[in-house]
């Protein structure tokens, strides 16, 4: 009597397994990469629509990588979104059954400049003179106090410089190397808007 139970319920998984072999054979998939202009790409959102019909949606993980599976063969488009981002869109992606189609890389999401925070200044001498091509770095000021440096440029011909950045509250430290030790400005940053700070060299010994 236990071994026909036993029996039964082998009986019983490999049929459990055939049926999902089954319909892995039915459905198809969307697998891809999203890259972003800045930032991290973990967190974009990808709707899968039929025309203008939302039919389900993912989220890419940390290295922006996304699948969608046991999607009826056919055609879909695919939304991209995230916050400070620009909205992307592929169109025409077709499923077929029993496979899963590979969208590679090609999509990048830009900045959406009407819903990112500006970090934009300027590098001056104590005279008031503007300092081209003056070393501007900026470090994201961590919950233990550390600064880490996520960006870097050189201040244009009047002296100024920008940076653009993902609207979240954080705080930013913007500094200019000098022969001695750099001069900084501590930026809070609390949505999408432009925040102006001004870096005054000391006089040269």
């Amino acid at each position: 009597m236990r071994f026909k139970k036993t029996l039964i319920s082998i009986l019983f998984l490999l049929f459990i397994a055939g049926v999902s072999e089954g319909q892995d054979k039915v459905n198809g998939g969307i697998k891809g990469k999203v890259r972003v202009e800045t930032g991290t790409p973990s967190g974009v959102t990808v709707v899968v629509r039929q025309g203008e019909k939302e039919l389900s949606q993912v989220t890419t993980d940390k290295n922006g990588e996304f699948v969608i599976s046991r999607l009826t063969p056919g055609k879909y488009g695919l939304t991209f979104r995230k916050p400070g981002l620009s909205v992307g869109t592929i169109e025409d992606v077709e499923v077929k059954a029993g496979k899963v189609r590979t969208l590679g890389d090609r999509l990048v999401l830009t900045i959406d400049d009407g819903s990112i925070a500006f970090i934009r200044g300027s590098v001056f001498t104590m005279e008031g003179r503007s300092v081209p091509n003056a070393k501007v770095e900026l470090a994201k000021i961590m919950q233990d106090g550390s600064a880490k440096k996520i960006d870097g440029r050189l201040t244009n011909e009047t002296g100024s410089f920008v940076f653009r950045l993902a609207p979240e509250t954080a705080k930013y430290r913007v500094s200019v190397k000098t022969d001695g030790d750099p001069i900084t400005k501590d930026v809070e940053v609390d949505g999408a808007a432009v925040y102006r700070v001004a870096l005054s060299l000391p006089p040269k010994q």
